[in-house]
């Protein structure tokens, strides 16, 4: 195993990269076989190949880039069980044993976290801490009263009602004390895993592309470079699901989210887990940089992927995070992640509806990667194990709750109305109007085209039509990266794909330069 420092899914390196060397592992060069094929190398799919493989099974891992190189690496690894849509609403829309479950599920993802680490000795800063969530001034009380109410109800008895939070002077808002929540360095936790799972005879391999996946009796992977590993069962733990082309993708919406980490002196701000009751809320934790300095991590300025409206995102963290939090002054990492929001607050975890038995998915974390991944492992090994499990049906991926039909229909009358943008002219109608370094769509003819112009003034021409299902694409300026507003797909300026439903590039397109 050798080091290197990537990231494949933006621009813009998370706090992660700079304080640890993540592991690699060379391509898949031949065909084989295994008990269990898992796509993705983030912590849902080394999660799970960690789990299996101590059930005594073969596996493989296949990952596009590198390990932890996709959302996992562009997470803020907050681990708790206070879920971001809040239990009134898995309540409203699961019931109270729903919620029960769910509680206890996100609980015991945090537990089996903490017991791996000790197992497995591996050193990733992890920690047990406080959690608060804070109201925001537009805001009732009333809010945190009912929170509090039903998170208890789902079995959380660890929940205070505070008048202001008590770590933080310059906040007096009532907040709500969760009890026994944690954080962790979600890098050097995935090179433990990663180790972990080669011990047990593991096979990982990273830049090896799956383009195709089959089920059945004879069930198998393809790849890129048309080799083939052979399975029992096959887990796919790409963020969104790369096997799918329709189903999933009308229940669950792609958003990005944007990250700020401020240096700021050891002690200054008391380690805890920090949220506010906002829409886009915000979140924040700490993560010690030296003996001397912490850095304050920021999140939050979520919008839906490819449709980001106005503003600077980052410069909006700042100013929020300086009202809260004085000491953080001066911005030194930034970046931006994906997160693919179910209509119903949770996870789909499971048999990939309308597929063969033996592929399963996980996708929708809803903000909750961290322990909906580590669920993931539970729920998918006790299934591929043929044993029973409780949350199976909770985090069904084939389940549609009558109670979020209002959600289903809002999201999808969203994605409908992104396709009248074929309609609409270009952004430019030459490519010298393009700023070096930065991307638009040209009208030529019937057809759209992403045109990236890059420092040298060359432009880079690709269909800016998206081969999942012919939306048509955005450019992100602070990624450099073409994204697609119906479905969440993502593509590098030069329109290789880096994040699915899409599982190929960008078409290549010629241009007319009288156009």
């Amino acid at each position: 195993m050798v080091s290197v420092a990537t990231f494949t899914s933006g621009r813009e390196q998370p706090i992660w990269l700079a304080t640890h060397e993540q592991p690699a592992f060379s391509p898949l060069t031949g065909n084989t076989s295994a008990d269990v094929c898992v796509i993705g190398a983030g912590l849902a799919g080394l999660s799970t190949a960690y789990r299996l493989a101590r059930e005594g099974l073969s596996v493989i891992v296949l990952e596009d880039g590198f390990v932890g190189s996709g959302e996992t690496g562009r997470t803020t690894a907050h681990l708790s069980n206070v879920i971001d849509d809040r239990y009134t609403e898995i309540e409203r829309i699961h019931g109270k044993a729903g919620a029960r479950l769910a509680a206890a599920s996100h609980s015991a993802a945090i537990d089996r976290i903490e017991q791996t680490i000790q197992e497995e000795t591996i050193a990733c800063d992890f920690r047990r801490v406080d959690g608060y969530l804070i109201l925001s001034s537009e805001h009732r009380s009333e809010l945190l009263r009912e929170e509090q109410t039903a998170a208890q109800e789902a079995g959380l008895q660890n929940v205070e009602l505070l008048d202001r939070c008590p770590l933080l002077k310059d906040v007096s808002q009532p907040c709500l004390r969760f009890r026994h929540q944690a954080q962790f360095h979600v890098l050097q936790y995935l090179s433990g895993l990663a180790n972990a799972l080669t011990k047990r005879g593991g096979q990982v391999f990273t830049q090896t592309h799956a383009i195709e996946i089959r089920g059945g009796r004879q069930a198998y992977v393809r790849t890129a470079s048309g080799l083939q590993v052979e399975a029992q069962s096959i887990v796919v733990a790409t963020n969104t699901p790369i096997n799918d082309r329709i189903t999933m993708h009308t229940k669950q919406s792609a958003y990005r989210t944007y990250v700020v980490g401020c240096r700021i002196p050891k002690d200054s701000v008391s380690v805890a887990l920090y949220w506010d009751t906002s829409d886009p809320y915000h979140y924040v934790r700490l993560q010690s940089l030296s003996e001397t300095e912490d850095v304050l991590i920021i999140g939050g300025e979520d919008h839906k992927t490819g449709q980001p409206g106005d503003g600077d995102r980052w410069a909006r963290l700042m100013e929020w995070a300086q009202t809260w939090f004085p000491a953080a002054q001066t911005m030194e990492f930034k970046w931006s992640g994906q997160v693919m929001e179910s209509i119903d607050g949770l996870a789909f975890i499971g048999r990939n509806p309308g597929d063969d038995d033996n592929v399963y998915i996980v996708t929708g974390d809803s903000g909750m990667g961290m322990t909906h991944g580590t669920i993931a492992s539970m729920l998918l090994s006790d299934l591929i194990c043929g044993r029973e499990n409780p949350w199976t049906d909770l985090y069904d991926p084939a389940r549609m709750r009558l109670s979020a039909a209002g959600e289903f229909t809002r999201e999808n009358a969203n994605v409908v109305g992104q396709y009248t943008r074929w309609i609409k002219p270009g952004e430019v109608e030459s490519v010298e109007e393009i700023p070096l370094g930065q991307g638009a769509i040209m009208s030529q003819g019937a057809s759209k085209l992403a045109v990236f112009r890059d420092s040298g003034g060359t432009a880079h021409v690709r269909s800016a039509v998206c081969p999942h299902l012919r939306c048509l694409v955005g450019w992100n300026k602070t990624e450099q990266a073409w994204d697609c507003p119906c479905h969440g797909s993502r593509f590098d300026r030069y329109g290789k794909v880096i994040n699915g439903p899409a599982n190929e590039d960008l078409a290549k397109a010629g241009l007319n330069r009288k156009a």
